[in-house]
């Protein structure tokens, strides 16, 4: 091991900005995965990153002239607020490339911290190449995110905190991974400090750079990466950071975008503090370790690293947790289209409670329903309730682990229907209990064929359900009475002009 990094460790200068930041024992986490579960809450930092930590003990072991030329970094996130509050802590000029799709909020959080702003391009890649023409021009000096050694050292004083926090050595420590810097530099400073210890990346499953290049034993760069978790979308892990992680890193996990979003709820379970999908990378991670080990009565510590996350992805992060929990199962089921066939299909269902529910009338003959059920039992119940349905003869594909299901086609069930007579359109309130969708379809009767449902469970007190029911002219009257006995609340929505342009009847010509 490198002598020279834990020297550059113990010296680094984070502190005058940065600050140490607690372990806390999440208690939740750990009485359900039966090991001691701790967070080292980089999160809490001033910028909510452990970045800041690796760019102010890079700048400011620059030399005082070269400092003060002023500095630049390429960053649309976390590194650029760091390099932002490092260069107005020791006074000097900082210039951040962003890319021009940059959310406005990370601009202004920039900004607000003292550095001007270029925006170039539409990439990293694209913003990097325009940092290095800027900083010849005008003798900036480039501050890299991860791939150099002062910024490698900077990060490693969150595992120099760490393991003087902790009474006795952790069993593993799960640390987030996009360039490699921070696992790098923590790593260093573990297996000297306590070569026992297990250094665990995670990466996502589709930004697996460290992954590949220690499976491959050399460094490559990966063709593309997800986005979602943005503060690790790294296509090739930074040189340095490889050297340095082919020594100290034991072992990588991926972790599903899913899993990043049940580990964010977690985090938020247990903290009430909502981390980024970066962030909460670690806790994944963890989760499935010891879910494929079999681990138990472990300690283990999982780096929080951050909490910059936009407000307007919150809605996908609860969209998406209860799959990677495997709470929620998706299916598309074939159902025939008479009266009475919904109240037979929610029958197999049983009581479980219904997250969602997409149908539109397709032909006189079938229908095609988007369902979610929830689950306590996992996949083993999805599978159980999967052959239920196949048993009885229906036609049905599961839908839980396709990702272009999850993300586009259940918000687009519908559309415009032909040759659907006499279609009226209600929207319904009930009060939301395990198999109140059931009741309520039992309670509505057999009287009169459904040829749109939607419904979808948020978690509240109250169910809400837009249905299309064809009720011939004549009958009318006796629908109302039907739907005033439900007792429920309800408005007629068939002259909504919302459905007229995107959800009624075409005529057929």
């Amino acid at each position: 091991m490198p002598q020279r990094y834990i020297e550059k460790i113990l010296r680094a200068r984070v502190y005058d900005v940065a600050k140490e930041t607690p372990l806390e024992f999440a208690q939740l986490l750990s009485s359900r995965l039966d090991n001691r579960v701790y967070l080292k809450r980089e999160d809490l930092q001033p910028v909510f990153s452990f970045k800041l930590r690796g760019a102010y003990n890079k700048i400011v072991n620059l030399p005082e002239a070269v400092r003060a030329k002023g500095v630049i970094a390429a960053s649309a996130g976390n590194h650029a607020q760091g390099v932002a509050l490092a260069a107005r802590k020791l006074k000097i000029q900082s210039l951040i490339v962003m890319p021009k799709t940059t959310p406005p909020i990370k601009v202004r959080s920039v900004r607000n911290l003292g550095a001007k702003i270029v925006l170039a391009g539409d990439s990293y890649d694209e913003a990097y190449i325009r940092s290095q023409e800027l900083a010849k021009e005008q003798g900036l000096t480039f501050i890299h995110p991860f791939d150099d050694p002062d910024v490698i050292a900077g990060q490693g004083t969150v595992a120099m905190e760490l393991l003087r926090q902790h009474p006795t050595p952790p069993d593993a420590v799960f640390i987030p991974v996009g360039g490699g810097g921070l696992i790098a530099g923590m790593g260093a400073y573990i297996k000297y400090v306590y070569p026992s210890v297990k250094v665990i990346g995670v990466e996502p499953e589709d930004a697996p750079s460290l992954y590949t290049a220690l499976k491959a034993k050399r460094r490559s760069k990966l063709k593309q990466v997800g986005i979602f978790a943005d503060g690790v979308a790294v296509r090739q892990v930074g040189k340095e950071t490889y050297r340095l992680a082919r020594k100290v890193v034991d072992e990588v996990v991926l972790v599903s975008t899913d899993e990043i979003c049940a580990a964010i709820k977690d985090v938020f379970d247990d903290t009430r503090t909502i981390s980024e999908p970066a962030g909460a990378l670690s806790v994944a991670g963890l989760k499935r370790y010891i879910k494929e080990n079999d681990i138990r009565d472990k300690v283990l510590v999982a780096i929080n690293s951050g909490a910059n996350i936009n407000f307007d992805r919150l809605r996908h992060v609860a969209e998406r947790a209860e799959f990677g929990e495997r709470r929620e199962a998706l299916f598309a089921v074939q159902i025939p289209e008479r009266p009475g066939s919904f109240l037979q299909f929610c029958r197999l269902i049983g009581k479980r409670s219904i997250t969602e529910f997409n149908y539109r009338y397709s032909d006189a003959s079938v229908a095609q329903i988007f369902v979610g059920v929830e689950l306590s039992g996992g996949d083993e119940e999805r599978e159980s309730l999967f052959s239920r349905f196949v048993e009885k003869g229906y036609s049905i594909v599961d839908m839980t682990d396709n990702e272009t299901a999850k993300l586009h086609i259940r918000y687009m069930v519908g559309g415009h229907a032909r040759g659907v007579e006499n279609e009226n359109l209600v929207r319904f309130e009930f009060p939301e209990r395990p198999g109140a969708l059931f009741y309520f379809l039992s309670q509505l009767g057999k009287s009169w064929n459904i040829s749109l449902f939607h419904y979808r469970n948020h978690g509240a007190a109250y169910g809400r359900v837009l249905m299309g029911i064809q009720v011939p002219p004549e009958q009318k009257t006796a629908f109302r009475q039907v739907l005033k006995k439900l007792d429920y609340p309800f408005w007629e929505e068939t002259d909504n002009p919302a459905y007229q342009l995107f959800a009624g009847v075409d005529s057929v010509k």
